[in-house]
């Protein structure tokens, strides 16, 4: 038992210290290739580090040697690892911009549509949450369609169809949340007119209830808090809108809320029209 026990600590051990040879002499072999002036020896090594799956070495080999390597048979593997060492490290927008440079350079090579999608999905992963400025949204938007466009039946198809649908989504809580915005800080006009604007560009919006709600909300505000002389026809635009609500959703639990505002509207409509 005692053998035993001392026998599989010496294996251990003896497991450990094998290890860490292992790896001193691929760290040795990489610095030697890193330093070496051999062009075919760091893309023999930074081939095999890509297959290891060690990107992010395999990356600094292919730095050093992709300008030697233009107009050469092995450009295109090289161009092709390389950017995809960028996309595995998560460094997405290089990863975009290489691979649209493949597909610009090899547009009849086996993995051009490959390179297209990944090009696309990078810029997919660089967009940012809703909150924040939507460029970068844009830009992918544009990016994927132009895919789906160009590779109409690739096996990529769906995933990208899903992305543009996620992000024109992002695009449409970024209006609805502009216009929610003025609400909150009181601009009831903007927050009428931006709802206006987001209901004709969205029409088919699972934030329509709440768009419509809040864009009768403002313009209920707007109304009833209205100097004198621009009362009524604020007032009848507050009854129009929220008409529409009621008509639209009649079973929203905001159902009750809006009718007292219509209520509160009619009033002060009766009210402005026996003045006059």
């Amino acid at each position: 038992m005692l053998n035993f026990a001392f026998c599989l600590k010496f294996m251990k051990k003896y497991l450990l210290i094998l290890l860490l040879f292992i790896g001193f002499s691929s760290c040795n072999e990489f610095q030697k290739a890193l330093k070496s002036e051999s062009v075919a020896e760091k893309f023999k090594f930074g081939t095999q580090l890509y297959e290891d799956g060690k990107y992010a070495k395999a990356n600094r080999l292919f730095v050093q040697i992709v300008p030697n390597y233009r107009g050469k048979p092995q450009a295109e593997k090289l161009m092709y690892m390389y950017s995809k060492s960028f996309y595995e490290m998560k460094d997405f927008y290089l990863a975009g911009y290489q691979f649209e440079r493949f597909v610009t350079s090899y547009p009849k090579s086996e993995k051009v549509e490959e390179a297209a999608y990944l090009s696309a999905k990078s810029y997919y992963l660089l967009c940012p949450i809703y909150t924040k400025d939507q460029k970068d949204t844009v830009d992918a938007i544009e990016k994927l369609q132009v895919f789906i466009n160009t590779y109409p039946e690739s096996e990529y198809i769906s995933e990208a169809n899903v992305m543009v649908k996620e992000l024109d989504f992002k695009l449409e809580r970024k209006a609805f949340e502009i216009a929610k915005q003025y609400n909150t800080i009181t601009d009831y006009k903007a927050s009428i007119n931006s709802f206006n604007n987001f209901l004709l560009e969205y029409p088919g919006s699972i934030l329509r209830e709440e768009a419509l709600y809040v864009r009768s909300d403002s313009a209920y505000k707007l109304a009833v808090n209205s100097v004198e002389y621009k009362k009524a026809a604020r007032l009848k635009t507050a009854q129009i809108y929220l008409d529409s609500f009621i008509g639209s959703f009649p079973n929203s639990d905001k159902l009750q809320v809006t009718k007292d505002m219509l209520q509160e509207v009619n009033n002060q409509l009766e009210t402005v029209n026996t003045k006059s």
